[in-house]
C-alpha cells in the first residue's frame, strides 16, 4: 500500500485478492460462514448471530468482537447489505445508512477456480480511530495510513488462510469443512 495522503473524511479503501483452486460454491461456504473468520484473523475475536440468525441473509445482523493492542477491546454490530450467494456478501458496521466501515468479498469465476476478493471501506462515520485522530490531529494522515495497512496486511493473511481451508478441502474431496 503506498501513501496517498488519505484523511479519514475521505473514506480510504483497501483491497486484496487471491486466486483459489476451488469452485466459488466451495469458496463461498467459507466466506458466508463469518463466524468462522475469528479463526483467520488476529484482531476479530468472536461473531455472534443477532436476531434468531445462523446465517447470511440480506438485513441479518451480528455482532463481531475484536481486539487490537494500540485500540483496545471493542464490539459492533454489522448489518448485512450486500448477499448474492457465491458472488457476494458485504456488510455495514454499525448504522447501514452512515457506516464506520463497509466490509465487501466478492467472488469470481476464474480459469477453473475462483478469484476471491476482499475490500473494505473505513468511514465515513466515527469509529474507534477517529478518537486517535482527535488526540493526535496533526498525525491524522499516518494515523489513517498505518490503519489502512493493518487492514491490508490482516485482510491478505484472511485470504490466504481461506485459499488453503478451500483448497485442502477441494484434493481431499471434503463436502463441507
Amino acid at each position: 500500500m503506498e501513501w496517498t495522503g488519505a484523511r479519514y473524511a475521505d473514506k480510504p479503501t483497501v483491497e486484496v485478492y487471491t486466486w483459489i483452486a476451488a469452485p466459488p460454491a466451495q469458496v463461498w461456504t467459507l466466506v458466508s460462514d463469518v463466524e468462522l473468520m475469528p479463526r483467520l484473523s488476529s484482531e476479530l475475536q468472536s461473531v455472534e448471530w443477532l436476531d434468531g440468525r445462523s446465517g447470511p441473509a440480506l438485513g441479518a445482523r451480528f455482532i463481531g468482537r475484536s481486539k487490537h493492542e494500540a485500540l483496545g477491546e471493542w464490539a459492533t454490530t454489522s448489518h448485512i447489505v450486500e448477499y448474492e450467494p457465491q458472488r457476494m456478501l458485504a456488510w455495514a458496521v454499525e448504522d447501514p445508512e452512515h457506516p464506520t466501515a463497509i466490509w465487501r468479498f466478492a467472488l469470481e469465476p476464474q480459469d477453473g477456480g475462483t478469484l476471491l476478493r476482499e475490500w473494505m471501506q473505513m468511514g465515513p462515520a466515527r469509529s474507534g480511530l477517529s478518537f486517535a485522530i482527535d488526540r493526535m490531529p496533526e498525525k491524522e494522515q499516518k494515523i489513517v495510513f498505518v490503519r489502512m495497512r493493518e487492514f491490508e496486511g490482516n485482510m491478505a493473511a484472511t485470504l490466504e488462510e481461506i485459499k488453503k481451508l478451500a483448497e485442502r478441502a477441494e484434493t481431499s474431496g471434503e463436502a463441507s469443512l
